[in-house]
């Protein structure tokens, strides 16, 4: 998650749509009075060898402390968090205030249903060892595990200004740099790219019982943004050939 008062805009962070990429490209942007939170040690590395800012500004000032966050300081020795990863836009506006969040542009990124849970599916095995089989998870109710509703939207509407779709997301970097006007498009590092072994196209993955599933569980996302199952498949296509894989 990032908050730029250098140039007032705010992106909020949901999984499995390239946000570490961007968090990384847009910290290279950031001034020393902007809000950076963490990312992973590899990343974190990346980060820095790209020279860029690395976290800052994320951590609970001590006026701030309850007495839970005094009671953890003591106990294990750790600073409270004000902003981390994954907080969702509507902590985000209580933290900042109105006079921020409503003046600064927000932005986040969603993606086809189907692609997003196969590579969540895929970043679990890796994280937590997941065992079951892709078909397994998903009928088991797995995919309702990689929604991210609650990070842009408070009683079904929209608390950002604008959802990025990751199947575009080239063209959605370039608008989003020159709405804010930032000197460059910035240019995405590959990051969290390397967990799904199974390289098989989409349509070979998923049975019917599977696809009807996800459209199930992530009915609303699919109402929201009008996703299909062949815009899952064209756009797995467009991103092989793009890498020359297809």
């Amino acid at each position: 998650m990032i908050v730029s008062h250098k140039y007032r805009f705010i992106f909020i962070k949901t999984r499995k749509t390239a946000g570490t990429s961007i968090e990384i490209a847009l910290s290279g942007f950031c001034g020393p009075e902007d809000i950076i939170t963490p990312i992973a040690p590899e990343d974190e590395r990346l980060r820095q060898e790209l020279g860029h800012r690395g976290p800052q500004n994320h951590f609970k000032p001590v006026r701030e402390y309850s007495r839970r966050d005094w009671w953890w300081r003591i106990r294990g020795r750790r600073r409270a968090l004000k902003y981390w990863n994954h907080i969702t836009a509507s902590a985000v506006r209580k933290r900042v205030g109105d006079d921020v969040w409503n003046t600064y542009h927000k932005l986040c990124v969603e993606r086809n249903p189907w692609d997003k849970v196969v590579s969540f599916y895929h970043y679990l095995r890796y994280r937590d060892g997941e065992t079951r089989s892709l078909e397994q998870f998903i009928m088991d109710g797995g995919a309702g595990g990689c929604s991210d509703l609650d990070k842009y939207l408070r009683n079904g509407k929209l608390e950002v200004d604008h959802v990025a779709r990751y199947e575009n997301l080239d063209e959605e970097i370039r608008d989003f740099a020159h709405r804010v006007g930032l000197p460059e498009v910035p240019g995405l590092p590959r990051a969290k790219g390397a967990f799904r072994k199974d390289k098989r196209p989409i349509e070979e993955v998923f049975t019917t019982p599977m696809r009807d599933r996800v459209a199930a569980d992530l009915a609303q996302e699919i109402g929201l943004f009008g996703y299909t199952f062949e815009d899952a498949i064209r756009s797995e296509c467009n991103r092989r050939k793009a890498a020359g894989t297809a």
